[in-house]
């Protein structure tokens, strides 16, 4: 997915992730948090009305906040190495990591999945026309 308005800074994604219940935005905000840091070239906007994090504009990663959990989202997430078996989901592409407030979640697992979403998003503008 491609999103022309993605900016490097998206104050409107600070606003979300303030304007959550505090147990679920502070899952949100780590985790996505860890999606800008990927590199310099990671921009962000909201699409769907949740933070969503792409290079330049096209959309890799999203964190969003349910009643009772937050999924951390991937947009080519099918095609993702997953050892841990981390990813929920049966869409064509997408896949996402469900997270609740009190449990714990194998932490590198879940940053290895960003990290190589991010490279692989980097992998396909390459190869893309």
């Amino acid at each position: 997915m491609r999103f022309p308005g993605a900016i490097a800074r998206d104050p409107a994604v600070d606003a979300w992730l303030a304007s959550r219940r505090p147990e679920l935005a502070a899952i949100a905000r780590e985790w996505f948090l860890r999606m800008r840091d990927c590199g310099a070239d990671v921009r962000e906007l909201l699409h769907d009305g949740h933070p969503t994090a792409c290079v330049g504009d096209a959309a890799f990663a999203y964190a969003n906040a349910f009643t009772a959990h937050v999924n951390v989202g991937f947009f080519h997430g099918a095609t993702l190495p997953d050892p841990a078996g981390l990813l929920e989901g049966d869409g064509k592409y997408m896949r996402h990591v469900k997270l609740r407030p009190g449990t714990t979640v194998d932490a590198s697992a879940l940053q290895a999945l960003i990290t190589a979403a991010y490279l692989d998003i980097k992998t396909r503008l390459r190869s893309s026309p």
